[in-house]
């Protein structure tokens, strides 16, 4: 029997594929809460993200300190599956270099991501992403540093387009509250929660742009925070237009019972799983070429789709067949 071709090597030939990787992102400031996460983590599995957060986590006067702890807990055992970042500070502020200095050479080969906040102009992102580049080559790290940038101001906005195509970039996030802010009083308070956030013009307009640049990039679109902490339905709600509505493959949470309900929200539908699972073991058995399943045709065009849908699949916890799983996990 012929070896058979993993889809990863039969789909892609030479292209970068697209960035899989958890739809949910949960926040965390404090050492406390970041070790509950890492927690949550190992007790529901790794289908979420976590990043420690200096931009709002570090106390006035002790950004040396909340870094070099972040550093700390990141190294540590707490830290099992290997699913967390940092969010810096902004350009504007005086310890965003130092952030970098300390996370890089000290987390450089555990840190998952790092996110830049509030740029107004490309040049600012493209300085900070430089920097962190030269600090990960003086600190002998030689992988690539996965970037988030946050697009919540009218500049990163208008440059949503270029800012996408920066290097080592994996994620553009929305920031809805900054952006509601940015326009003096112009969008009511109301749009920072549901219907309005989905809704208003200015808003639907900004998200749709953002999604649109990261994915004409190869890159995931990222949503906005859900400020209604208690209400588990909410955030899926927010989650589910989100996904459905702009096209969202991952959104962040800031509560702990957030994060179970964002990736209900964001998972693949278990027929479609299961219907992937069949085409790609189908597929892969007449390597790649052609194939019929349930009366229609499907070949390589298709085959990517499935296969995304499987990995997605298996981010998420959605259950996957014996067959599926032997061959392509």
């Amino acid at each position: 029997m012929a070896t058979l071709v993993h889809p990863s090597e039969a789909l892609f030939g030479g292209e970068k594929p697209f960035p899989l990787i958890p739809a949910c992102e949960h926040f965390a400031g404090s050492e406390k809460l970041i070790l509950k996460a890492l927690s949550l983590q190992d007790s529901i599995g790794p289908v979420f993200d976590i990043t420690c957060d200096c931009e709002d986590g570090a106390a006035s006067g002790q950004e040396r300190e909340h870094a070099e702890m972040i550093v700390r807990v990141l190294n540590s055992e707490a830290n099992k599956h290997k699913m967390a970042g940092a969010r810096i500070h902004d350009y504007t502020h005086p310890s965003w270099k130092l952030d970098i200095d300390i996370l890089v050479a000290g987390a450089g080969q555990v840190l998952s991501y790092i996110t830049i906040p509030k740029c107004t102009d490309i040049a600012q992102a493209k300085e900070m992403i430089a920097y962190i580049q030269k600090v990960a080559k003086f600190s002998g790290i030689e992988r690539e540093i996965p970037v988030h940038i946050l697009v919540e101001t009218h500049g990163a906005l208008k440059q949503v387009h270029e800012i996408a195509k920066l290097p080592w970039l994996q994620v553009l996030d929305f920031g809805l509250m900054d952006f509601v802010s940015a326009h003096h009083g112009a969008i009511p308070a109301s749009a920072m929660r549901s219907p309005g956030q989905f809704e208003h013009r200015l808003l639907a307009r900004a998200k749709a742009e953002v999604v649109a640049a990261a994915l004409a990039n190869g890159v995931v679109p990222a949503h906005n925070v859900t400020l209604d902490l208690k209400n588990v339905e909410t955030t899926q709600s927010d989650a589910c237009r989100a996904r459905n509505e702009f096209g969202f493959l991952r959104m962040w949470s800031i509560y702990p019972t957030q994060i179970q309900a964002i990736v209900d929200a964001m998972k693949p539908n278990y027929d479609e799983v299961l219907d992937a699972a069949n085409i790609l073991v189908a597929a892969q058995d007449v390597n790649w070429g052609p194939i019929q399943y349930a009366g229609e045709l499907h070949d390589r065009a298709t085959y990517r789709y499935f296969w995304e849908v499987l990995q997605k699949a298996k981010l998420t916890g959605v259950a996957i067949s014996d067959e599926a799983q032997k061959r392509f996990f």
